[in-house]
């Protein structure tokens, strides 16, 4: 068994998210980013000891793709480097397993999509059952909505609460200027407008989006080095439910309740977190993430204060950039404790959870509370 060690966000870059990059190629979307986020460690590609990407072939429509990023990165000399065709919250978690075990002190890792190169819902349906599923072609869409008349159904929320999430979200991202939607309309205007698939209007879907992000870890006293206030990440796990939408609950996650469980978020010792960045790309699944995370109604947390994933989604990067927003806070003051989560898949069939938090008050080093079971991979190894 390895002795777990201090691992911390030590910089986060993404490019503004627009609906179409439509002159730029992903290396070019891609190129600015890594130069922000490695400038602000003030280290060269070269000088980084491991870099993992996540990305999809689906979305560029074309088998190793995310190959060519690399030229973003500078392959040349050799470079330790791994891919994972998941958002890049997935490829952070391997990165993070690779510091723990030793293997590296310094990772970097970057995810980016270019969602309006297709048909977003329909590229999205190669994720479900090949057998009994697929074939019937429904769009991410088309299920999400499914989910959300189920919560309705329940009695766990209605349309005018689901506007009013779209509504905050939107207005939280009014100051982001990385955001793709800035400031709502009021919840009635919202309301009054057309439904996508019932019992969803358009304000409760994630807009298609382009864009990339990038986040630097280090270890221990390097990452002290390389910031004046880490986010640490205490813990992080990641979970999978059943793949058959007939065998799940809808209106529940418990991936997503295990995944925060072994994080160490419901540590009481710890208190609840101030921040919240969840990957929600669907108002009705901010619902079923709040309860299973134990977040409540109330004013102890500050839920997706980016404006989250309703105010710009860039597939395969929306995630990362959670955990990224999340350890800005936390770098910035704003924010003590933070928990960010990452989703894949239909109706939040993939679940990634990150616990964040800042240096003691005082303290020279933090802890490294929640990580000795991912350290010698007796929990959280990838499904």
């Amino acid at each position: 068994m390895t002795s777990p060690r201090e691992v911390a966000v030590v910089a986060f870059a993404q490019t503004d998210h627009v609906r179409a990059t439509d002159g730029l190629s992903e290396v070019e979307m891609l190129l600015p980013v890594l130069r922000d986020v490695l400038g602000q460690t003030g280290m060269a590609a070269g000088e980084i000891d491991f870099t993992c990407s996540g990305s999809s072939d689906y979305l560029a429509g074309r088998a190793f793709s995310f190959t060519m990023a690399l030229d973003g990165v500078g392959a040349w000399p050799p470079i330790s480097e791994s891919h994972v065709e998941m958002d890049g919250a997935w490829a952070l978690y391997e990165a993070w397993v690779k510091i723990l075990t030793g293997e590296a002190e310094t990772a970097l890792v970057y995810s980016f999509g270019k969602s309006s190169a297709g048909d977003l819902p329909e590229v999205l349906t190669r994720q479900l059952d090949p057998y009994y599923v697929a074939p019937l072609w429904p769009d991410s869409v088309s299920l999400a909505a499914l989910q959300a008349r189920a919560l309705i159904d329940a009695g766990d929320t209605d349309e005018r609460a689901l506007a009013g999430i779209a509504a905050r979200s939107r207005e939280s991202a009014r100051d982001n200027s990385h955001a793709q939607l800035r400031g709502s309309e009021p919840v009635d205007t919202l309301l009054r407008g057309d439904h996508l698939a019932q019992p969803l209007h358009t304000h409760d879907v994630a807009p298609v989006t382009d864009g990339a992000a990038a986040v630097v870890l280090a270890a221990g006293d390097t990452a002290r080095r390389l910031s004046d206030n880490p986010a640490w990440i205490r813990g992080m796990d990641h979970r999978i439910e059943a793949h058959s939408l007939g065998v799940r609950d809808l209106t529940d996650s418990p991936s997503t309740r295990l995944a925060a469980e072994r994080a160490g978020l419901f540590d009481e010792a710890a208190g609840p977190p101030d921040t919240a960045e969840l990957h929600a790309p669907f108002t009705s699944q901010e619902v079923v993430l709040r309860k299973a995370l134990r977040l409540g109604d109330g004013d102890h947390t500050a839920v997706n204060p980016s404006g989250g994933a309703l105010a710009a989604n860039p597939v395969m990067a929306a995630g990362l950039i959670r955990i990224g927003e999340a350890a800005a806070r936390i770098s910035a003051g704003a924010s003590r404790r933070a928990v960010a989560h990452a989703t894949s898949g239909p109706c939040l069939q993939q679940n990634l959870v990150a616990v964040l938090e800042a240096t003691p008050a005082g303290a020279a080093t933090g802890t490294a509370a929640g990580t000795a079971a991912a350290a010698d991979g007796s929990e959280g190894d990838p499904e």
